[in-house]
């Protein structure tokens, strides 16, 4: 019986990605792992692979095609097995056709899911304006001058009615959501003229600014910052280093990683997840960690059972998924499943910073640069020593501040005896 291939998670939150295209065609016969398609989102390529081995009896949507997250896009099953019927039981995945976007591999064909009865203007995704809006509300706009790109729509899907527009009013704009959910500030006039250039924000920045500004205005941040002495830290690394080869090498933030995680094993309620009346404690111990992008912005990767895995391995893999990310395509393992956070600032000569928490995690850690400074020795007497800080950021909603306090003494702790991550 044949299989569904399902749309991955993506990660961040995301709920949709664009098919650039099958790898595979239908017939193919393929194995277990083999990458079938490539989905781009806001900050990457995501490769697909199929759950199973198997011959292709189907593909689902065309290049171009936006689909979401966990619907069906094909079918694995036996050599000249019919895909017919199997695909009319399946939940067809919700997707919007460009009207450029053309048949690739044999592919089949979706129509664009229709929420509401469109006008006739509306049809195979062609909306006026790109804004999608009953004919009367179109009407009772372009008679009273007002811009539907400001309107907030209650319809289905966002259709704006004839009540939207009837009761618009100017200052209402400020608040209507920018793409993606979150409502666009008003500063003004957008300037204009040769002393500024105004540029289109891309779409990775307004991923981010609404994942980031849905944190700050719902989470309720406190912070707890710590002085780690990583001489110890950084001669062990030295130590472990000798004589491997570049791949193979151990980094600062792989111990720190590995710390975090073993800390975490302490406080289960800093591995949790908020879902309002509710509190998911993660069994597993998975930690992110952010990477600076070369094109700008950010992702995270995420290091799988970070407090079971060697420190050696778990330097490798994470190599790996950190050059995949900025190579611009990743697996979908690489990016999901996260339980929390570590945002690493060390290489650029960072005293100190605070990190914004990626919900619904209840905590990130923020780490800084080590830097050799003054120290007060044991004997009372001055000397040069390696100080690295640390903030943890923790959701208050999930935690407290002795809780937090707690949870970076131990982090200290493990990092100043670092023998501990080799155990």
């Amino acid at each position: 019986m044949a299989q569904a291939i399902v749309m991955p998670d993506l990660g961040s939150g995301m709920e949709e990605g664009t098919l650039l295209n099958w790898t595979k065609q239908i017939g193919d016969a393929i194995k277990e792992g083999d990458v079938i398609a490539e989905i781009e989102t806001d900050k990457t390529t995501v490769e697909v692979p199929s759950p199973i081995s198997g011959t292709i009896t189907q593909l689902i949507g065309d290049a171009g095609t936006t689909l979401k997250v966990g619907t069906t896009i094909g079918y694995v099953g036996e050599a000249g097995e019919a895909a017919t019927g199997k695909a009319e039981s399946a939940p067809a995945p919700k997707v919007e056709v460009p009207p450029a976007a053309a048949a690739s591999n044999g592919a089949v064909k979706s129509a664009p899911v229709q929420e509401s009865a469109p006008a006739a203007e509306e049809a195979d995704g062609n909306l006026p304006d790109g804004v999608r809006a009953s004919p009367v509300a179109r009407k009772i706009a372009q008679t009273k001058g007002i811009d539907l790109k400001l309107v907030k729509g209650s319809g289905p899907g966002g259709r704006i009615t004839k009540a939207d527009v009837e009761s618009f009013t100017p200052a209402a704009a400020a608040s209507v959501p920018a793409a993606g959910g979150i409502a666009a500030p008003n500063y003004g006039t957008i300037p204009s003229g040769a002393d500024v250039e105004v540029i289109e924000t891309p779409k990775m920045r307004t991923r981010i600014a609404n994942r980031m500004v849905e944190s700050k205005q719902q989470v309720p941040h406190f912070y707890v910052t710590a002085d780690v002495d990583v001489e110890a830290m950084l001669n062990l690394r030295k130590q472990l280093n000798e004589g491997l080869p570049d791949e193979r090498k151990i980094t600062v933030n792989d111990m720190i990683l590995k710390a975090t995680a073993l800390a975490l094993k302490q406080f289960p309620n800093m591995n949790s997840h908020y879902y309002g009346d509710k509190i998911v404690r993660q069994k597993r111990i998975n930690v992110a960690i952010a990477v600076a992008l070369p094109n700008g912005g950010l992702m995270n990767v995420v290091s799988k059972d970070t407090d079971k895995v060697s420190l050696g391995t778990l330097a490798q893999i994470n190599k790996e998924m950190i050059a995949r990310a900025r190579d611009g395509k990743v697996k979908p393992d690489d990016i999901q499943g996260a339980t929390f956070t570590v945002s690493n600032l060390g290489a650029y000569e960072v005293e100190h910073f605070l990190a914004i928490i990626n919900p619904p995690e209840a905590g990130i850690l923020a780490v800084a640069s080590a830097m050799k400074v003054p120290v007060v020795k044991p004997d009372g007497t001055l000397g040069i020593g390696q100080r690295m800080k640390l903030t943890v950021s923790v959701d208050h909603r999930v935690s407290d501040g002795a809780e937090g306090a707690q949870f970076l003494q131990a982090l200290k702790k493990i990092l100043e005896n670092p023998m501990q991550i080799l155990i």
